[in-house]
């Protein structure tokens, strides 16, 4: 018993950092992957919101061609006038353009830009950067597309960082158990 103590109070601290370390590299990981999933939304609601100050109608900017969203990993874009009516859409969700949450576009009303993680019903989240555009008529840009492949990788980095906390903690284990045991039978001899 006293042996079991002692290479458990000399794996615990190892143990700690351990897992210290590779939920800081899953965290890591992740918020990279979800973060760069904005990126080309960005782009297209900045670019959206730009050909609005210089005069271009919603229809023109909004592809003509409508995307599934909950089956479609293809980016699309929503143009809102300043009540929040939709002006024009190439998203659909059971053949409608989706409802945006309460509060979205007041928070973007105030701080001009908004970045979401938007799920309009069970099994469909999208990745959703919305922008203001004010110039001689005012409304928002929302650019989206799925999360779905993202999360997947996501889900694997967080088997793969599992997985390494398993092996690095059984090997520390086992060193230091290897260790107290080889030191102990060493003395002895």
């Amino acid at each position: 018993m006293q042996r079991f103590l002692k290479i458990l109070r000399a794996w615990l601290p190892i143990a700690v950092v351990t897992a210290a370390f590779c939920g800081l590299a899953y965290l890591t990981v992740q918020q990279s992957l979800r973060q760069g999933a904005n990126d080309p939304q960005i782009q297209m609601a900045e670019d959206a919101a730009a050909a609005f100050a210089q005069g271009r109608s919603a229809e023109a900017l909004v592809p003509l061609s409508t995307v599934d969203i909950a089956r479609s990993l293809a980016p699309f874009m929503i143009v809102y006038d300043d009540a929040g009516n939709v002006l024009a859409s190439s998203a659909v969700l059971h053949g409608v353009t989706p409802d945006l949450p309460a509060g979205v576009l007041d928070y973007t009303r105030a701080n001009g830009e908004d970045r979401v993680t938007w799920q309009p019903e069970e099994g469909v989240r999208i990745a959703a950067v919305v922008i203001r555009y004010k110039e001689t008529q005012s409304g928002f840009v929302l650019a989206g597309r799925s999360l779905r492949e993202v999360e997947v990788r996501e889900a694997q980095t967080e088997q793969l960082a599992g997985l390494v906390l398993i092996v690095a903690l059984a090997a520390s284990l086992a060193a230091i158990a290897f260790g107290e045991f080889f030191l102990r039978a060493k003395k002895s001899v």
